[in-house]
């Protein structure tokens, strides 16, 4: 009972001398708010998150309501009912490619048909049997045969000279200067990436008004024609030659757009690229031209084609940068320090006075990079 009781009395005497440092423990996390919420250095800029967050920049391609400004019209950038005709080309590759199929194929074709049609009708005439009773029995004239070895030939090589151009056109590889568009395929979507502007986005097909729940988007005419129309529209400068490269993430895809003349499979593990320069804005479709799964025919692709103007918003807009942009504040910076330098060594009797004070070190992001893009350890 003496030993109970003396052990009693020094568990007693353990529990009150740790409860100040519970309470301390405990209380402790309550004093990071108030650290939070101290004063900042003067001249610092407040931040919130929710302002970081915010664009500072509205998309140029969508009015007030998010509606898209742009409208398609029939026969422009996708084909109208009834056409029969190519859709007008707005690449220079799109325009020869016209020009071969109207003045070089065309007309070769139909010159062909004609021939070999007015060879039907004058051997059906001639040699019937009521005209030519008793048939030839010539089995070898080595002009004819010379004729129709050569001829071939020579239709063969007019439609490979201008067919071999047109080729490397296509695959001419595009300028430094470039815009890249990497275009990947899905089942069953696509995903766009513009990797010197740090943009991505995801392009879904819009559905019927009867197709989706209540409340949410579907498709207007102002979106485009029905299985065309999309949710983000590719944004793409005209004027500038733009360097398109496709992938996929599961099966073979094909980045198709009639009015570009461009056609380009997207193979999963592998990149293939080539290049083209829009030369009229507007509103253009395509779709996936490479069967790939049961939703196949559901992945439209749409291509907004604007100023480059225009285009450097809508980058601002989506939180990317122009490549010319943010290299501009490095070359503003080598400028002011050879100012400064400048004016700090003219009087040489003056005292050295350094012009850029060190910034205080303080734990506040900073303004001009909201969210903290870039900052991986943070």
């Amino acid at each position: 009972m003496r030993m109970l009781g003396l052990t009693s009395i020094v568990l007693a005497a353990g529990l009150a001398l740790a409860a100040p440092g519970h309470a301390q423990n405990v209380a402790a996390p309550e004093a990071a708010p108030a650290a939070a919420a101290a004063p900042q250095p003067a001249g610092a800029e407040a931040t919130t998150p929710a302002a970081a967050a915010t664009p500072a920049v509205a998309d140029p391609t969508l009015d007030a309501s998010g509606q898209p400004l742009l409208k398609a019209e029939p026969g422009v950038g996708y084909a109208a009912p009834g056409g029969i005709t190519m859709l007008d080309q707005v690449t220079p590759t799109g325009r020869e490619l016209h020009w071969f199929h109207n003045k070089v194929l065309l007309p070769l074709i139909v010159a062909i048909s004609l021939f070999v049609l007015a060879l039907l009708i004058w051997v059906i005439i001639r040699y019937r049997r009521a005209a030519n009773p008793e048939p030839s029995r010539t089995s070898h004239n080595t002009f004819i045969e010379i004729i129709w070895t050569l001829v071939p030939v020579l239709i063969l090589i007019a439609i490979a000279v201008p067919s071999i151009r047109l080729l490397a056109a296509q695959f001419k590889p595009a300028p430094k200067e470039a815009v890249t568009l990497k275009a990947i395929g899905n089942q069953w979507f696509w995903t766009y990436e513009y990797p010197d502007h740090g943009v991505q986005l995801t392009s879904n097909m819009l559905k019927e008004q009867g197709e989706v729940a209540a409340g949410q988007r579907y498709r207007t005419d102002a979106d485009g024609p029905r299985l065309l129309a999309v949710d983000q529209r590719v944004v793409l400068p005209v004027g500038v030659p733009i360097r398109l490269q496709t992938t996929a993430q599961d099966v073979i895809h094909s980045w198709a757009i009639p009015a570009f003349a461009l056609k380009l499979d997207a193979v999963p593990g592998k990149i293939n690229e080539l290049s083209f320069t829009i030369e009229k804005p507007g509103l253009y479709f395509g779709q996936c031209s490479e069967l790939c799964g049961a939703r196949h025919a559901y992945m439209p692709i749409a291509v907004e084609a604007v100023s480059p103007e225009v285009f450097a918003q809508w980058v601002a807009s989506k939180g990317g940068t122009m490549p010319a942009a943010a290299t501009e504040p490095a070359g503003a910076l080598a400028n002011d320090t050879a100012d400064d330098t400048a004016n700090g060594t003219a009087d040489e009797g003056a005292p050295t006075v350094n012009a850029t004070a060190a910034p205080a070190v303080t734990n506040q992001p900073a303004t001009q990079n909201p969210a903290g893009l870039g900052q991986a350890d943070q």
